[in-house]
């Protein structure tokens, strides 16, 4: 260490007739200023080598003291206060201004200081990190109620707790670096285990263990937006300092999702077929898709329609996503639909629908729409890590509740129904969800101008 410093003798006026100068030594460093007393005086200002810092030749004091003898102290105290600098720069120290001149002091009577003995350092406890699951339970906790969470969201949370804890069951913070991320994204691509159950053999195509073993990098993208959300709430709240989720962006390819929806002529092909014996419970499934189909609603809120929710031309609800209030007018399809159930309403629910669960729902939607021959094949594309998967699905298979309300947002667009209006019935506040299916409006258009060739 160097400490900076500068040294200068000052001369001081004092006695009753100001004819007396004392020598005193200043020191300046790390902004700090001393005068040290060196013992000596001179009565004639004249003696006195302001340049060399001396007093000039010839000079003859009271008591008989010479130049020489008093330029000699003068470097002697000079030598002492560069010798305590030294002493304290070899022990990496800046001194105070009292511990300074204490060594000077110790210097300059001959007694040499001894070497200071480190101050023992008080262990510092680092501080307990806190719990990873805790804080996690504490993150749905809060965001759940804060946000209103679904049930939904409510289970995906959930599956993302467990594949933490499957991955690492004792998981820190302090542990989530851009090496454990990787980690986690390897363990979700190849080495989760899934919950699918096996079908019966006659039911189901022969498939590998990949099928049971390992997820895609689309499902994969989503619980790392989940994470990197959790992360962030508690980084904001001060439980987490680990800040590499922050840059963590791993390379997953990944394809549009494929928009299924049902045309004109499928949806005929349902309401046509003929639902008796076996097949008659799938009735009212029908009955609420096709609801779904031509209102816009989601599933959701359709199975939880109720009858003073229906006034005489439109509407009313408050959507169980988002609570947004919509109010929809009443067309032909959904007025027959409504008034058919009009008719045995059930009166402890007040619901317009009986209730299924969204699972049974799908399950049996599937089954009435293969009966109602909905078989185009369709291929469907996905990655999992840098491997292309290719699969060809009848229509059928990849029906779902939500299909109703796709469909229902295909179709108005392809009659021309402005955007904004179609808005206002679904709820969609912004134009980029609407892009999707303008997108696929606009092929239809595409391929329908072909049928004006009629001269060719």
């Amino acid at each position: 260490m160097n400490i900076r410093h500068k040294c200068l003798f000052k001369l001081f006026t004092y006695g009753k007739n100001k004819d007396r100068h004392q020598i005193r030594l200043r020191v300046t460093y790390n902004c700090q200023r001393i005068d040290l007393s060196t013992g000596c005086q001179i009565l004639d200002l004249d003696y006195w080598d302001e340049k060399y810092q001396s007093v000039k030749e010839g000079y003859l004091g009271p008591k008989g003291e010479t130049a020489i003898s008093i330029n000699s102290e003068l470097r002697n105290v000079k030598d002492q206060i560069e010798t305590a600098f030294k002493f304290f720069e070899a022990n990496d120290i800046i001194p105070t201004p009292s511990q300074l001149v204490e060594k000077y002091e110790e210097r300059l009577h001959g007694t040499v200081p001894k070497k200071p003995e480190p101050e023992k350092k008080k262990k510092e406890e680092k501080p307990k990190e806190p719990d990873f699951f805790k804080v996690f339970s504490e993150f749905v906790a809060d965001c759940g109620v804060k946000n209103a969470w679904t049930k939904a969201t409510f289970q995906k949370m959930a599956a993302m707790e467990r594949d933490l804890k499957t991955f690492r069951k004792k998981l820190k913070f302090s542990e989530l670096t851009e090496k454990t991320l990787t980690e986690f994204v390897v363990y979700l691509r190849d080495v989760k285990k899934l919950n699918t159950p096996r079908k019966p053999i006659g039911e189901r195509a022969d498939y590998d263990t990949e099928d049971l073993v390992g997820i895609k990098n689309s499902t994969i993208d989503k619980k790392l937006g989940y994470l990197k959300w959790f992360l962030k709430w508690a980084t904001d709240k001060g439980y987490n300092t680990n800040l590499a989720y922050r840059t963590f962006k791993p390379t997953l390819k990944t394809t549009q999702k494929k928009v299924i929806y049902l045309s004109k002529d499928e949806l005929k092909s349902i309401m046509a077929i003929k639902l008796e014996g076996d097949t008659i419970y799938l009735e009212p499934i029908r009955d609420i898709f096709m609801f779904c189909c031509f209102s816009s609603l989601r599933y959701s809120d359709a199975s939880s329609l109720k009858w003073n929710d229906v006034k005489d031309n439109h509407i009313e609800v408050t959507t169980v996503k988002t609570a947004d209030s919509i109010s929809i007018e009443i067309n032909d399809m959904m007025r027959t639909i409504i008034e058919k159930y009009r008719s045995f309403p059930d009166k402890r629910s007040n619901l317009v629908f009986p209730y299924y669960t969204n699972q049974a729902m799908n399950r049996d939607l599937k089954k009435l729409c293969k009966l109602s021959g909905i078989n185009e094949e369709i291929r469907i594309t996905s990655y999992k890590g840098n491997e292309r998967i290719d699969e060809i699905k009848e229509k059928w298979e990849l029906v779902g509740t939500h299909t109703g309300r796709r469909t229902f947002i295909v179709n108005a667009l392809s009659r021309g129904i402005a955007p904004n209006v179609v808005m206002k019935w679904t709820g969609h506040s912004d134009y980029k969800a609407m892009k999707p299916y303008i997108d696929i409006v606009d092929s239809i258009k595409a391929s329908e101008m072909s049928k004006m060739n009629f001269m060719d």
